[in-house]
């Protein structure tokens, strides 16, 4: 199967509806625990990932999520020690803090486990930087 000719995705996001546009595009990309980092300094959270594109459908390409502006990052049920374990990614969402623009970004990943990042406000870069390769596998959730 040859690769598609749909162009790679660059996406920003500054607000909660922008960044529900990042979540679908991000929806069953798989990442390894060591391919997040945050830089407290920087004040940087960055996810890298192997992101199916459901907009071209039957490949994944390698991708990039960076979050601006973090002050801090939770995680819950995620083997932090464990470099080499992967997730997968199903949901990206905003919760509101008590100081707007402010508040927290949840990474949400199967099996129940999440990562909060909490942020002064919603700035978030999404882009693919690998070429897409074909894949057999159709990502399928139970209902």
């Amino acid at each position: 199967m040859a690769a598609s000719k749909a162009p790679p995705l660059r996406l920003l996001a500054q607000d909660a509806e922008d960044l529900a546009i990042i979540s679908a595009a991000v929806q069953d990309a798989v990442v390894k625990l060591g391919d997040i980092s945050y830089e407290p300094k920087a004040r940087r959270l960055t996810l890298a990932f192997n992101r199916y594109r459901w907009e071209a459908g039957g490949e994944r390409v390698r991708s990039g999520l960076q979050l601006g502006g973090v002050l801090n990052v939770k995680s819950r049920k995620l083997k932090r020690g464990v470099k080499d374990a992967v997730v997968e990614i199903l949901a990206v969402t905003f919760e509101p803090g008590d100081e707007a623009p402010g508040g927290c970004i949840v990474f949400s990943f199967a099996g129940d486990a999440d990562l909060k990042a909490e942020v002064e406000c919603v700035d978030a870069v999404l882009a693919d930087v690998s070429e897409p390769w074909p894949t057999p596998r159709t990502p399928a959730h139970e209902v």
